[in-house]
């Protein structure tokens, strides 16, 4: 149980690094939101997962329940999280101009 939970922390602290790194290298907001959001949160999971065994492996069941509850409220805050800050990008009007297809100017919800 101890060796799977330091593999789920490095794999948490791997996916966190590449999400900052993503977050430097990507040319615009659109892409630094993706790639923020997907690998935080899969870093996120992967580090609540090793805390759970990590307490597991100590006899301390309890946090099992609040690791699943935390992963929850990950998975809702997440998407509504990253969907309105690219909805306040494109409502500010910093747009890329190598966006390829504009789905909210064509159902008329741009300004």
């Amino acid at each position: 149980m101890e060796i799977a939970s330091y593999v789920f922390l490095i794999i948490g602290g791997l996916f966190f690094l590449l999400g900052g790194l993503g977050v430097l290298r990507m040319p615009d907001t659109f892409n630094r939101i993706q790639a923020g959001t997907k690998a935080t949160t899969l870093g996120a999971f992967s580090t609540m997962i090793g805390v759970g065994f990590a307490a597991a492996a100590s006899g301390n069941w309890d946090w099992i329940s609040k690791v699943i509850i935390i992963i929850i409220f990950i998975v809702i805050s997440n998407p509504v999280g990253s969907s309105a800050i690219a909805k306040a990008t494109y409502n500010s009007k910093n747009i890329p101009d190598n966006l390829v297809q504009d789905d909210l100017k064509s159902r008329g919800e741009s300004k």
